[in-house]
């Protein structure tokens, strides 16, 4: 138990990371020093881009390190002359060796988008809408040497939207992330944080998704293809070939009318959007992203372009 506020060093990358920095910047604590993957090329100019938490941190006035490799002695021994109480993790993308985890006396915190232990890895807010799980959340745990497989410290739930996507979750858990995390670092203050181990028999995998992964395969039902809609919105996005030309997926509607065609095959195309045959039910695509072009409505799409019923997507 302690009244000082602690000394944090904070790891993290993209913007949900950001999400968290800027709660610690507004809590007690004293962040004393940040670090992010270097900058990387970015667009179709590959211009040199900071990743969202250096923004931050510059702003804030924060020493800020991006190292190329983390396992050094020397990363190590400047992490170490920063004094941190707790180092806090969000997203920073890398393994870290045992030598940092045991560097703090609080050892490392880590921020992770689902509810461990479901979802373990890299991207656990698109699996979870994949999967279509009824509640998602945050996970608070001290960090060991496996993936996502520290002791639980603390979690926060909401029930996702029934048409969420994980574009529209990720601000959400981002915000739950940074509030639940100032909620467990004034237990560990106060000496009342308990770490719980994770149900080995309940865990699941959430890896780095693919380009490959939006690949649709319209046997499945209709359920299961409007979640995986859902969960590759915006990226990599679900995608389907009508005559050679690719089309990206969004805003799905399940229709419980029995398709009486092939799966993949086009029962209607007007402005409410394409009526599409699956496996179990038909699913009504709102908007599009025909190859080359911006994403669109179908009524857009249809202005231009004309699709006969009884054409079939395939994959």
């Amino acid at each position: 138990m302690t009244d000082r506020p602690f000394r944090i060093i904070f790891m993290g990358t993209p913007d949900f990371a950001e999400v968290t920095l800027q709660a610690l910047l507004d809590g007690p604590d004293s962040v004393v020093a940040v670090v992010t993957q270097p900058d990387r090329p970015k667009g179709r100019g590959k211009k040199l881009t900071p990743p969202p938490v250096k923004v931050l941190a510059e702003q804030a006035g924060l020493p800020v390190l991006q190292p190329t490799k983390i396992k050094t002695q020397e990363f190590h021994d400047q992490l170490a002359a920063f004094e941190p109480d707790v180092i806090v993790v969000t997203a920073y993308g890398r393994i870290l060796p045992t030598n940092i985890l045991n560097l703090a006396p609080h050892g490392c915190i880590n921020v992770h988008g689902s509810l461990l232990p479901a979802h373990r890895g890299a991207a656990p807010i698109q699996w979870s809408v994949i999967n279509g799980d009824p509640e998602t959340g945050i996970t608070i745990i001290q960090m060991n040497e496996g993936m996502d497989t520290g002791d639980i410290l603390l979690k926060a739930a909401i029930t996702p939207d029934e048409n969420e996507t994980s574009g529209s979750l990720y601000p959400k858990l981002a915000e739950l992330g940074g509030k639940t995390l100032l909620e467990a670092l004034a237990l560990l203050r106060e000496g009342k944080l308990t770490a719980t181990p994770q149900d080995e028999s309940l865990a699941t995998v959430a890896p780095m998704l693919k380009k490959e992964d939006g690949i649709i395969d319209w046997s499945k039902t209709a359920r299961e293809i409007h979640c995986l809609i859902r969960g590759l919105d915006p990226w990599p996005s679900a995608y389907s070939f009508l005559e050679g030309t690719r089309f990206r997926f969004f805003a799905p509607e399940i229709s419980n009318k029995d398709p009486e065609a092939a799966p993949g095959t086009i029962l209607s195309a007007d402005k409410r959007g394409l009526l599409i045959a699956t496996g179990h039910n038909c699913l009504l695509i709102k908007e599009v992203q025909p190859e080359g072009k911006k994403r669109m409505t179908v009524e857009a799409l249809l202005c231009g372009r004309s699709i006969e019923n009884g054409a079939v997507f395939t994959s």
